[in-house]
């Protein structure tokens, strides 16, 4: 069984869509989520307190900077923008899948768990997950 889910995204975030995705899975098997892009990740994180999410965020930021900032002095990619690579970089340290054992109908994901879309680009975008739930 396979669906794809759409996330608008706004800019650099966490974009939850854990809701959609219960909604969708069915029965028992192992959920697995793949973004079909190659400048935003997969997370599965904390999602009772915003501020995690806020800090993620932060830290990657810190982390990779834009290729304008001096730091970034080496990087070649640039003609699509200042965060084009930069998100490819942080793709290519997050996750861009992930699997979910799914019992009974119900992700088996913990209390506080929420399944993101990591956003690393600075302009909205339209970002498609694939799932499959294999039994």
């Amino acid at each position: 069984m396979q669906t794809t889910f759409t996330i608008q995204t706004a800019g650099p975030g966490l974009y939850e869509f854990t809701g959609n995705v219960a909604r969708w899975v069915q029965g028992d098997g192992l959920l697995t989520l793949m973004i079909r892009h190659t400048s935003a990740s997969l997370l599965i994180q904390e999602n009772a307190d915003p501020e995690v999410q806020t800090d993620l965020a932060a830290f990657f930021e810190r982390l990779v900077p834009p290729s304008d900032h001096p730091s970034m002095h080496y990087l070649r990619h640039t003609y699509e923008g200042p965060d084009d690579m930069p998100a490819h970089i942080k793709a290519a340290l997050l996750p861009v899948t992930l699997q979910i054992p799914v019992q009974d109908g119900r992700m088996r994901l913990g209390t506080w768990q929420g399944i993101y879309l990591f956003e690393h680009r600075t302009a909205p975008h339209r970002r498609e997950v694939v799932a499959h739930l294999g039994r």
